[in-house]
């Protein structure tokens, strides 16, 4: 098995941190935990489960990502969330798994929501590029879209098996984590310069809920669709909320 560091974001992920760690440990003798000031024994459980734990200020996905690269002991880079397990088949395909240049690897994330697999909605399939060679690729982005900037020559291969994605554990988990999310995704707009267009604030939530039910079939989850849905049409809408908002404070 070729050598590769893990590197993991987390704050305030206790309730997950453990069973992510734990079938990386058979993978690798280096796991990074970059913490942004976590105040429920995160690192802690991190530590006790064999993980370097860098702790800094939040700078935003990118940054805080490649933080954790920079710390990393080997070439090779698997980025994950603190949310995000290994499966045991894409653990087989990582301990298969053999370097080659000008080439990054994907996996396939599949979501959990509230103790449900969703397999349509726009949530699956859910390719990621995770597994990269960190000098010579890096996370870019402002400070809520991040993404990775590969070279024009590269390749993306794909590894099998699945990365679990246990995503929110209940409705209120969701729409704390969206709220958040959402909040960053409105003060980017705002220093972009973005202002609120009336349409998208009162036609891009009816639009969204199309897209999930009819063009991305979420039909097929059944009233979970249904309710993914309406979760992600109410998101967009305040994300212009908070945008008008920030825009009548300046």
């Amino acid at each position: 098995m070729h050598p590769f560091s893990v590197v993991i974001i987390a704050r305030n992920e206790a309730h997950d941190i453990g069973r992510t760690l734990e079938p990386l440990r058979a993978l690798t003798d280096d796991i990074v935990v970059v913490d942004s000031g976590s105040t429920d024994g995160t690192q802690d459980i991190a530590r006790s489960m064999g993980a370097r734990v860098i702790e800094t200020e939040w700078l935003g996905y990118a940054r805080t990502k490649n933080l954790g690269n920079d710390a990393a002991r080997h070439d090779w880079v698997l980025s994950l969330d603190a949310d995000e397990v290994v499966s045991p088949e894409l653990a087989r395909s990582l301990q298969a798994w053999q370097p080659r240049p000008d080439t990054a690897w994907a996996v396939d994330r599949l979501a959990n929501f509230c103790g449900r697999w969703v397999w349509h909605s726009g949530w699956y399939p859910d390719w990621k590029v995770r597994l990269f060679n960190r000098h010579e690729v890096r996370w870019v982005g402002e400070y809520v879209h991040e993404h990775l900037d590969l070279p024009a020559h590269y390749r993306v291969e794909r590894l099998h098996g699945k990365l679990w994605h246990y995503s929110y554990r209940s409705e209120a988990d969701y729409l704390a984590k969206m709220e958040q999310y959402t909040r960053l995704s409105a003060e980017e707009r705002f220093r972009r310069g973005q202002r609120p267009v009336w349409w998208r604030k009162h036609l891009g939530p009816a639009f969204r809920i199309f897209r999930t039910l009819v063009l991305k079939q979420g039909w097929r989850d059944g009233r979970l669709g249904w309710k993914l849905a309406r979760l992600d049409a109410r998101m967009v809408r305040r994300r212009y909320e908070l945008l008008e908002e920030m825009w009548r404070m300046a």
